[in-house]
């Protein structure tokens, strides 16, 4: 992370391009899918069919003699990120990710407007990449990675990936005592309570295969409860559930907003923010065509 990285965020840019030049500089980096989300990188552990956790410490559950998934996956070795393992992923990637851990870095993930503002009156300036909603303020140095430790505030480094979105501008500063404090308080003690957020139901117009009422509600009920028991990789969790939703009830017009603030209740319990609510909705919506 010390070298400047001359890739510039273009999405005609391949993927694989862009993590051979990061491998390059130093930089692990991984596929993610669509969602964000990563792949099992291996024969095994295609589309997750072993049940792999994507944020494990320690590879999943499934039986590989090496680390396939997520940050432990990253990789600067070329003839690793080229290999028939990982060839099916890159052709499907949605972006680029990187372990900032592996490369000596930490990424302060800010979700939004209110935590950038947060982060400038609080923080230390250093190098910052624009993100979707918010900005990724990276720092030199490593740390544990721990999400929520404020509203809209993620800490990204040991054990953890992050969304390649541009080298940023500004100098990159090292890790400062303040960043590393974030990560002493308890995340669960500073969560805000659930938020209402208002996403629009899909317009229907499809066929409705649902015999009764109670079959749309056995699966919201379901859906809910695969969410609150998560015990890892919840984000991944959030968007197979959202996107297993919509592909079974998203194209009739059974689905209501409230189904829809169900499942966001159920997902902020949980730790997630209404920012990553929305988007993983959106992605599964888009991946569905819907």
């Amino acid at each position: 992370m010390t070298h400047a990285i001359p890739i510039r965020r273009d999405a005609r840019t391949d993927h694989l391009d862009v993590a051979l030049r990061l491998a390059a500089c130093g930089l692990p980096v991984l596929p993610l899918r669509a969602g964000k989300g990563p792949f099992g990188n291996c024969r095994n552990c295609t589309d997750n069919a072993c049940g792999g956790r994507p944020n494990m410490k320690t590879p999943g559950p499934c039986r590989c003699q090496w680390p396939c998934h997520a940050w432990a996956a990253a990789a600067t070795d070329p003839h690793v990120i080229t290999s028939p393992a990982w060839k099916t992923a890159w052709r499907y990637a949605g972006a680029v990710g990187y372990h900032p851990g592996g490369a000596g870095a930490t990424v302060v993930d800010l979700d939004d407007a209110a935590a950038v503002d947060w982060a400038r009156e609080n923080l230390p300036r250093t190098r910052t990449v624009v993100t979707t909603r918010g900005e990724h303020w990276i720092y030199q140095g490593t740390m544990r990675s721990v999400n929520g430790v404020r509203e809209g505030v993620d800490l990204k480094s040991t054990m953890s990936y992050a969304r390649w979105l541009g080298p940023g501008t500004g100098t990159l500063s090292a890790l400062p005592t303040v960043v590393l404090a974030l990560a002493e308080k308890e995340p669960t003690a500073i969560r805000p309570a659930p938020r209402t957020v208002t996403v629009s139901a899909p317009a229907g117009g499809g066929e409705c295969r649902h015999r009764s009422p109670a079959y749309l509600e056995r699966g919201i009920a379901m859906a809910e409860q695969r969410i609150t028991d998560a015990a890892s990789a919840v984000h991944a969790t959030v968007y197979r559930t959202f996107l297993a939703v919509l592909s079974a009830h998203g194209r009739c017009g059974c689905l209501t907003e409230t189904h829809i603030a169900r499942l966001f209740t159920a997902a902020q319990a949980k730790g997630e923010s209404p920012r990553h609510c929305t988007d993983a909705w959106s992605n599964a919506r888009t991946a569905l065509g819907i």
